[in-house]
């Protein structure tokens, strides 16, 4: 988890999904890596608040609902819940 906190934002794929899991303070959320938009990869996005902004359009995302809160993108991005269990992340799909 130490690896978190130089880079909040990481990309991982399960079950075909391509997901972010990003930390803010002590909370882990999880939501699709891939911006609505136009398919640019969230994890290289900028991590603002609760928010995550993809650096191909500026589209901002909130990162526990997925809910779009600034366009150009109009659709949200799919949401899972996050667990931590022995210093390791988890989330459920």
């Amino acid at each position: 988890m130490q690896d978190f906190e130089v880079h909040p934002l990481r990309a991982v794929e399960s079950d075909g999904k391509k997901i972010l899991v990003a930390k803010q303070g002590s909370a882990f959320f999880a939501i699709g890596d891939t911006c609505t938009h136009m398919g640019c990869s969230l994890s290289v996005g900028t991590l603002e608040g609760e928010t995550v902004r993809c650096r191909c359009h500026g589209s901002v995302f909130h990162l526990r609902t997925g809910n779009v809160i600034r366009g150009p993108a109009t659709r949200p991005e799919p949401s899972w819940p996050v667990t931590v269990k022995n210093g390791e992340v988890f989330v459920d799909i």
